[in-house]
């Protein structure tokens, strides 16, 4: 068993501020005894299209070295939420220059042990009421992420990714016993899909799901539903969060994943052959 912890955090437009309170809400958490602590999807920017290229970073930037040294120092299993992550030219297949939204994961010793792209992007536009298009300044990932860890395999989504249960099936499928999911819903979805959502997750694949949201700012771009939430396999929620910044804590236990897989073995009984 082993104690996770969800920075429910809001960010700003300064990204000076947003490194200062992520290091400081995992430092309260590690403090607590949280051995694993995830942040935010786009904790250090503003979400919004606008923000997204101007804020990107590459693998090795301010925002990813500052998460690589807070995991080292204090000797945590890190999931850090996303940033808009910068990929040159040189570095990608196509010679273009690509931003992804994506989640590095550190190790006790700060080393990057997984890093996932958000797969499915959130293109919306309801006309004369929403029009959101993630795809006119992000690239979509293309690789499923679980790490190893300690404790147990991590399986790492990011947001719109919940929304395709095959998805969380495969990272079932290859041992998770926990899918960690920054994800940032509106107030539009939120209040009728967050909790049914994220319990359905659990229980189709008989795991834990931990979904970290930002905080909800009134006064920000973007109002985020808030409400970070622990889910265990019996789709029960371990702990619950409001719309405010805090903090949110549970207890992880492998064995009852194990125990409610074998008394209840839905991934035994899958017929993929009819399916």
């Amino acid at each position: 068993m082993f104690k996770l912890a969800l920075c429910q955090i809001s960010g700003s437009d300064n990204k000076d501020m947003n490194i200062a309170k992520a290091d400081r809400y995992i430092r309260e958490a590690a403090a607590e005894g949280a051995q694993v602590i995830s942040i935010p999807e786009m904790w250090n920017c503003p979400y919004s299209n606008e923000y997204f290229r101007k804020y990107a970073e590459p693998a090795h930037g301010r925002s990813v070295t500052f998460m690589k040294d807070v995991a080292a120092e204090l000797g945590i299993y890190l999931i850090g939420g996303t940033i808009p992550e910068l990929e040159g030219p040189e570095e990608s297949s196509d010679g273009q220059e690509h931003v992804y939204n994506t989640c590095f994961c550190f190790g006790p010793d700060g080393g990057i042990i997984g890093k996932h792209r958000k797969v499915h992007l959130f293109d919306i536009d309801v006309k004369g009421k929403f029009r959101f298009m993630e795809s006119e300044t992000l690239t979509a990932g293309d690789d499923m992420t679980v790490i190893d860890t300690e404790y147990c395999k991590i399986g790492v989504a990011v947001c719109y990714d919940v929304r395709f249960p095959d998805w969380f099936m495969k990272m079932a499928l290859a041992g998770a016993q926990l899918i960690v999911l920054p994800a940032a819903f509106n107030t539009t979805t939120g209040p009728v899909h967050w909790d049914v959502t994220m319990q359905a997750r659990a229980v189709d694949n008989q795991l834990y799901i931990a979904a970290n949201a930002p905080a909800r700012d009134e006064k920000g771009i973007f109002k985020a539903y808030g409400h970070s939430c622990i889910v265990d396999p019996w789709a029960q929620f371990v702990a619950k969060a409001g719309a405010q910044e805090c903090i949110i804590y549970g207890d992880i236990d492998p064995e009852k994943v194990s125990s409610i897989r074998q008394q209840l073995p839905l991934l035994k009984h899958r017929r993929p052959e009819l399916y």
